[in-house]
């Protein structure tokens, strides 16, 4: 008997989507089960599971930790390569006007508890500048940004602002009301444009720029002992 190609889709959806065995397949569409055997035949069982010896699972398991290892060690080298490239690159880029100035500001403000991260927040509208001229001049990924701000301020002229000083698309800027907005009434708020935050998820980044801070440290040190 011909059925319509209708039904041997449903079949095979059924198997697929639903994980039926070729027995409820049958029964679900009142179909002979070798006519339903021969649609499905070439997919897998779901009834079926595969058997693991001990032997498998530890091979298995010294494959993933050898695989870590190896990414472990090749992520290593590539934050070690970018590191040396910050620490060789300084000297030149110091001669560029306010690179130092960016590094000094990161040291004082950045955050550095994360070495796949470059991420810098104030409230002053020129310090933001500087620092998103020079993660942007350098960031292999999107820079994405983000303000807190409290309840008396107007988030959508925050975003208006922000996206105007840096000329960056406003879709980019995300808002974030803090949390002890509403328990500040009466305060003095200098911060009248929120406090921004420039980040660049760049791992390559973040290892040059330890460069540079380490670089402009150890020059902060020598001056120290020389008496400059």
């Amino acid at each position: 008997m011909a059925y319509p190609a209708y039904v041997r889709e449903k079949a095979r959806e059924l198997r697929i989507k639903k994980k039926l065995s070729l027995l409820e397949i049958a029964e679900r569409l009142a179909l002979p089960k070798t006519t339903v055997y021969y649609w499905i035949r070439d997919l897998p069982d779901p009834g079926v599971k595969h058997r693991d010896t001990p032997g498998r699972a530890r091979a298995r398991a010294r494959a993933r930790a050898k695989g870590n290892r190896r990414m472990v060690s090749k992520y290593k080298r590539l934050r070690e390569e970018a590191y040396a490239r910050g620490w060789e690159e300084f000297p030149e880029l110091s001669l560029e006007p306010t690179f130092r100035d960016f590094v000094c500001m990161y040291i004082g403000e950045g955050y550095k508890r994360d070495r796949n991260v470059v991420s810098l927040g104030n409230s002053d509208p020129r310090v933001v500048r500087l620092a998103d001229s020079w993660i942007r001049r350098f960031s292999r990924n999107k820079v994405t940004y983000s303000f807190q701000y409290h309840a008396d301020q107007d988030p959508d002229y925050l975003v208006r602002f922000w996206s105007f000083g840096l000329g960056v698309d406003p879709k980019l800027i995300a808002r974030q009301r803090k949390s002890n907005s509403g328990q500040l009434s009466g305060r003095t708020w200098r911060s009248k444009h929120g406090v921004l935050t420039v980040r660049a998820s760049d791992t390559a980044l973040r290892a040059r720029l330890q460069g540079w801070i380490d670089r402009t440290q150890d020059q902060w040190l020598d001056s120290i002992c020389l008496g400059v």
